[in-house]
């Protein structure tokens, strides 16, 4: 199927409408530290719906990226979600949002939705930040939900496209991503 049909196909689907969720005050957010690495690794691992990368990457990525990600601390100070992302070389004023995890445990409050606004509004007053995007899974409708809430709360255009078609991915099986781009955004 080419991307041209997926993307057809994809937006016969009407988008999840957002819906408001509560936050938590036993939550804090905070920037990831390399030591924070295995608990993320496993929070993707544990959200069986993310591509797990090696536990190495994700110590690299709270070391390298930590100025673009940001993670969800209880009171104890132990990582509960994480969200990992990158100012786009080519366009940096752009965010895209790598992986978002949040234990099950903590579910439900507003974490995902915290660590997004919280994020942003870091990036954007330390590099400035006009558009966020990342890739959802057809299907994936917690993330599409997510990401159409952070677009609405901050009055900004959602756009859809496929970014890779599923015949790109080398090792078969895998959904195509669909890019979605929100902006431009003011803070």
């Amino acid at each position: 199927m080419t991307a041209h049909a997926e993307l057809a196909r994809y937006r016969k689907t009407p988008p999840p409408t957002p819906t408001p969720t509560p936050t938590t005050s036993t939550t804090y957010i905070d920037r990831p530290r390399p030591g924070d690495g295995p608990l993320l690794w496993r929070l993707a691992r544990d959200s069986r719906t993310l591509d797990l990368n090696s536990a190495y990457s994700y110590l690299l990525w709270c070391r390298d990226f930590a100025g673009t990600s940001a993670v969800a601390r209880d009171r104890a100070g132990r990582a509960v979600g994480f969200v990992s992302g990158y100012l786009r070389p080519d366009s940096p004023g752009t965010l895209l949002v790598w992986q978002v995890a949040v234990d099950e445990s903590v579910r439900g409050l507003g974490i995902a939705g915290a660590l997004l606004d919280g994020l942003s509004a870091r990036v954007a007053a330390e590099h400035g930040l006009s558009f966020l995007e990342t890739t959802i899974s057809p299907g994936n409708h917690a993330s599409e939900r997510l990401f159409a809430s952070y677009a609405a709360r901050h009055g900004a255009t959602l756009t859809r496209e496929v970014l890779f078609a599923a015949e790109e991915f080398p090792d078969g099986g895998h959904a195509p991503e669909v890019l979605h781009r929100i902006g431009p955004l003011h803070f």
